[in-house]
């Protein structure tokens, strides 16, 4: 199977995931209930992931602070949680500026706020492939 494979079939286990605590919780509770359900959840599925995992930021190549994704999931993956009513488009600017600074290709933008899970698989199309981000974890 190939990266894309990889990745889809990745995503697409985290988003199974997500879907079957937003069945069992519903909408209305804090992020972080949602965070650590998604963390029995995906454990129990067999995905390794970082929880709260920090990352540095870069400009010019100066450390100008860190950011804390909420997983990594797969050591490439980025996964933000939400609870709020309707996602905006800071919501999303915000997940796809994670992926740029930390050079991962996917990120899932997950909501759990809505009566519906809502879901986005994000794109970096500022991704640098290196030998580093691909074997590093």
């Amino acid at each position: 199977m190939d990266e894309f494979q990889d990745i889809l079939k990745i995503t697409h286990k985290i988003i199974g995931c997500a879907m079957k605590v937003h069945s069992t919780l519903g909408n209305g509770f804090q992020e972080v209930i949602y965070q650590r359900s998604l963390a029995i959840e995906m454990s129990s599925q067999g995905l390794t992931y970082s929880r709260e995992h920090e990352m540095p930021i870069y400009y010019q190549s100066e450390l100008v602070g860190s950011r804390r994704v909420d997983f990594l999931v797969e050591s490439g993956i980025s996964v933000e949680l939400k609870a709020v009513a309707n996602l905006e488009d800071i919501h999303f600017a915000q997940a796809i500026n994670y992926l740029e600074a930390y050079n991962l290709r996917t990120g899932l933008l997950i909501n759990f706020g809505s009566k519906s899970l809502q879901f986005h698989r994000l794109t970096n199309k500022k991704f640098k492939p290196s030998n580093y981000s691909s074997s590093h974890g």
